[in-house]
């Protein structure tokens, strides 16, 4: 594949608010891109903030698109993290109620190859496997957790091993989140973000680096041709 193939290409439309790129692989959170777990989210941590005297919005806020052991850590710095993580991952295996696919992304991903797109999320794999059956979506191969790394988002290296996984580089690829700590780690790892108004706000996706802004996966379309992924994407505020 020459170095064309494998640059993305941007193409800006201002009429209808139209954008194309090209990528060879999609790099999706799970959580607030795929599926919306928010209630169950913030059932459980808000539960746990409560038991150890913390305020709950503050820890669900700090919680969302970060491995748990973060949150943990960070609220509990003398704790037996391990011990508190495995508790906060069991409660969140149990707890799938009103755990839905969000618009678009069934058909978003039926469109791509398989050997296209994986996820990386700051879920464990546990949780992560649980939620994706719990909402009838295919568990990729190349799936990436939090069990699977040393250091999660905002740190790149969950968007650089996806993609190595997918046998490509970062930079080949285009992210798809939901939080700025997704966000900062799909930049950090060189990739383009589309970044979806579904967790925050639009201007905290943008402070952040998202290349482009949508309201959820329908907004995404996809062609394929020789190896390169065409997307489309609409109600883009460029």
């Amino acid at each position: 594949m020459d170095s064309a193939e494998t640059t993305q290409e941007r193409e800006f439309r201002p009429r209808g608010w139209l954008a194309a790129i090209r990528c060879n692989a999609f790099l999706f959170d799970l959580d607030g891109v795929l599926i919306d777990s928010t209630p169950a989210v913030q059932r459980v941590w808000a539960q746990w903030a409560m038991e150890h005297g913390f305020d709950p919005d503050a820890v669900v806020a700090h919680a969302h698109g970060r491995p748990s052991l973060s949150t943990v850590r960070r609220f509990l710095p003398d704790a037996d993290h391990e011990s508190e993580n495995r508790e906060v991952e069991r409660r969140e295996i149990e707890d799938l109620e009103g755990i839905v696919v969000l618009p678009g992304a069934v058909e978003l991903l039926t469109s791509l190859p398989p050997q296209t797109w994986t996820i990386a999320t700051s879920c464990t794999r546990r949780l992560a496997e649980a939620r994706l059956r719990a909402a009838g979506l295919p568990i990729p191969q190349c799936i990436v957790t939090s069990t699977d790394v040393t250091r999660g988002k905002p740190d790149p290296e969950p968007f650089l091993k996806a993609a190595a996984k997918l046998g490509f580089l970062a930079s080949d690829c285009v992210v798809c989140e939901d939080v700025p700590a997704g966000v900062l780690a799909g930049k950090a790892a060189g990739a383009l973000v589309v970044a979806l108004r579904a967790t925050f706000p639009e201007a905290e996706l943008r402070a952040a680096g998202a290349d482009f802004v949508v309201n959820c996966c329908a907004d995404i379309s996809v062609t394929e041709s020789a190896g390169i992924l065409e997307l489309r994407l609409k109600s883009v505020n460029l």
